[in-house]
């Protein structure tokens, strides 16, 4: 799995950065890597019309509806031509909280962005959005706002997957509550 680091650096990394649509912002609490060399990642059998995105130049947005109900946003990170992408799994919103709450049906902050789906939601990204670059929008990651610049990564086994779950590709950072369930073990010590 060496070949695979780059994604797994860029994961970590993410961790910290703004995630922004419209007029809803969010930083990344929570993220897991995936790539072609596993069998979660939707690249492992090769490029088809759906994962043709996460074979394309890094930067590019990669949205896909998961179990026909969600749609779930990731970061394309890899050169060129390998399959490989960081699914963002949690925010911690800090503008837009409004419309975030109108979006979802729900006003408690926490219940806004603690999971891919629900933060999508909130943010109104959807398949459209699919094949965009995320440096030019419409969705965009933007550097750590301040406070976030080096955050305490938990990391542990990727969540809601069959296949290589027990891959250690799954970052959080460790002081937030928007940390999708459920949390790792680290983090439930804490938080007891």
């Amino acid at each position: 799995m060496a070949l695979a680091m780059r994604v797994v650096d860029a994961a970590k990394a993410l961790v910290g950065c703004t995630l922004e649509h419209e007029d809803a912002v969010g930083v990344i609490v929570e993220t897991e890597a995936y790539h072609e060399v596993e069998p979660a990642a939707h690249s492992h059998i090769g490029m088809t019309p759906r994962s043709r995105v996460l074979f394309e130049a890094p930067g590019r947005l990669y949205v896909y509806r998961s179990y026909g109900i969600h749609a779930l946003a990731n970061v394309v990170v890899e050169p060129e031509g390998v399959g490989a992408a960081v699914l963002i799994r949690a925010l911690e919103p800090i503008e837009g909280l409004g419309t975030m709450a109108m979006r979802r049906g729900r006003t408690r902050p926490v219940d806004l962005c603690s999971g891919p789906g629900k933060l999508t939601q909130a943010l109104g990204i959807e398949l459209i959005h699919n094949d965009t670059s995320v440096r030019d929008g419409p969705v965009r990651i933007g550097p750590p706002p301040r406070g976030w610049e080096r955050p305490r990564l938990v990391v542990g086994p990727r969540i809601g997957i069959t296949k290589a779950a027990d891959l250690p590709w799954r970052f959080c950072a460790a002081d937030s509550i928007h940390v999708s369930r459920p949390w790792p073990p680290e983090m439930r010590r804490k938080a007891a």
